[in-house]
C-alpha cells in the first residue's frame, strides 16, 4: 500500500490516563472535537502496546453511527477496538476523522498502523470493551475534551 508523506506524518500527543479503581480513564483533547476523538482512540490503542513501536505500514477504514455525541463516541472506539479484536489484529499509531457530522452524528475515518506482532509489539492490557461509565463530551468554543472509561 502507498502511503502519502502526510498519512505517515504522525501528530503530537494530547491525551492522558487518568486513575479509575478497576478500569482506565482516557482523558483526550484536542484543537476541535475531531481531534480529540482521534486522540482518544490512539490513547486506547496505546494501551494495549507501546505505541511508539507501531509503524505505519497500512490503513483500515471505519465507520460509526450515534444518536447522541455519547454514543457516537462509544460506537466509534468500539468500531476502533474491533479492529484490534479480529484477525488480522490491526494495531494503530494513527487516526484521521475524514467526515464527522455532528448533527447525524456519524464519523468516517481512517485507521494507520500494522498488523499487531508479539516479536515486535510488547503486550500491555487487553481492553476488553468501551463504557457509558462517567463519559463526558466537551465540546464549546475553547474547550473540546473527552472523558472515557475503558474496560480492561
Amino acid at each position: 500500500m502507498n502511503l502519502t508523506t502526510d498519512e505517515l506524518e504522525l501528530p503530537s500527543c494530547k491525551y492522558e490516563y487518568l486513575d479509575h479503581p478497576a478500569d482506565v480513564q482516557i482523558h483526550s483533547w484536542g484543537d476541535n472535537l475531531t481531534e480529540a476523538f482521534e486522540q482518544a482512540a490512539v490513547a486506547m490503542y496505546g494501551y494495549m502496546t507501546e505505541i511508539d513501536t507501531v509503524e505505519i505500514g497500512s490503513r483500515q477504514e471505519i465507520e460509526a453511527e450515534g444518536h447522541d455525541m455519547e454514543s457516537l463516541l462509544y460506537n466509534f472506539l468500539d468500531e476502533c477496538l474491533y479492529e484490534f479484536s479480529a484477525e488480522p489484529f490491526f494495531i494503530v499509531r494513527k487516526v484521521v476523522i475524514t467526515e464527522f457530522n455532528k448533527e447525524a452524528f456519524s464519523i468516517k475515518a481512517k485507521l494507520y498502523g500494522e498488523e499487531f506482532d508479539l516479536e515486535k509489539h510488547p503486550q500491555g492490557t487487553e481492553v476488553k470493551a468501551i463504557t457509558y461509565a462517567s463519559m463526558q463530551v466537551y465540546d464549546s468554543e475553547d474547550q473540546h475534551e473527552l472523558f472515557v472509561i475503558i474496560d480492561i
